[in-house]
């Protein structure tokens, strides 16, 4: 997630320049066809383009909406998730204090921060449809680091469990669910030996349930695409509206000299404003893909990796630790 005050206008360029190159193409070739080789016959009139531009307007706005919806419904989760570990850590402490059982509640946290790294680890997994492997994309990403690219997630899970839950946990297609399985086992054991009471266990199984959910919420995101059809109708009608722009403007900008002193060189101010106008809808376009998938690791995903180390140190403060992890800070204002 980038978190500085704002893009800047040359990252902007930066970011979208491979589609500038493109566009400037796509601009100066019938411009030069039309004044150099006299081909009249490629101006059209701009009535048609500028009715294809309404209509592009409104399906990417449509397209930002949605993709905004994803990225926002994404964070909610993990806001869910923050609030009831809290809660479910503070509950095992304190439910256990009276029994002597730190050595269970110390497992039951480190279980939980275990959850925490499988899951993120799952949801950083690439698909098929996401957008990070894009050239601007992968050029962009050398500005921060992105752990669950790096990192092995046998070695971070090695931190938190034991060794025989360790070899339990990665021979399972999904870690987080058998982790969270684990907790409820635990939890159901303490109850038969009478360390928890009926409500307590309750209480207990709630915030299993919920971590449940929110993790099912997470997956639905991750595992569900924005629809491919309107995806792709977006993509091809602002594709063709791109193409016909620079035609349909190609008559107007070769009468706005005649009688002045630009007369015919007023024709090459088709190739700025044709590229400026197709960059403006381009790039509108590239904001709702960016937000599309918001745990793909890009850098306006929600920050997971982040939001997890805040929850283990909040939780571990809890268990009265001084070694706590450091909180992690922006690189280059992408904090992951």
């Amino acid at each position: 997630m980038h978190a500085g005050k704002k893009y800047s206008f040359f990252e902007f360029i930066l970011w979208t320049r491979r589609d500038l190159y493109r566009l400037a193409i796509l601009a100066i070739i019938p411009t030069v066809l039309y004044h150099f080789c006299n081909f009249t016959f490629l101006s059209i009139s701009w009535v048609p383009v500028a009715l294809l531009g309404t209509a592009v307007s409104f399906i990417i706005s449509f397209k930002n909406n949605a993709s905004y919806a994803r990225l926002w419904e994404a964070r909610q989760i993990y806001g869910g998730i923050i609030n009831v570990s809290r809660a479910f850590g503070v509950m095992i402490r304190d439910f256990l204090a009276s029994q002597d059982k730190k050595e269970d509640v110390k497992v039951i946290f480190y279980r939980h921060f275990a959850w925490l790294t499988a899951l993120r680890f799952q949801l950083r997994e690439p698909r098929a449809w996401e957008n990070l492997n894009e050239p601007a994309n992968l050029e962009y990403s050398k500005n921060y680091h992105t752990s669950e690219k790096t990192d092995k997630l046998e070695e971070v899970l090695a931190k938190y469990l034991s060794a025989d839950e360790l070899t339990y946990i990665l021979q399972k297609k999904n870690k987080a669910t058998q982790l969270m399985a684990l907790q409820s086992k635990h939890i159901n054991k303490l109850f038969t030996e009478r360390n928890l009471s009926d409500l307590q266990l309750q209480s207990l199984q709630n915030s299993i349930t919920n971590f449940y959910d929110n993790q099912g919420k997470a997956e639905r995101i991750k595992n569900f695409p924005y629809p491919r059809h309107f995806s792709s109708i977006a993509t091809i009608m602002l594709n063709l509206f791109v193409f016909l722009v620079p035609y349909g403007l190609l008559n107007d900008f070769n009468k706005l000299g005649t009688g002045t002193l630009i007369e015919g060189y007023s024709i090459w101010l088709n190739i700025p404003f044709a590229i400026l106008l197709t960059w403006v809808f381009n790039s509108l376009d590239v904001v709702g893909e960016s937000s599309t998938n918001p745990f793909e690791g890009s850098a306006n995903d929600v920050p997971i990796t982040n939001i997890s180390r805040t929850i283990e140190i909040d939780m571990r403060d809890m268990l009265d630790e001084t070694d706590l992890p450091p909180a992690l800070t922006p690189e280059n204002n992408i904090l992951m």
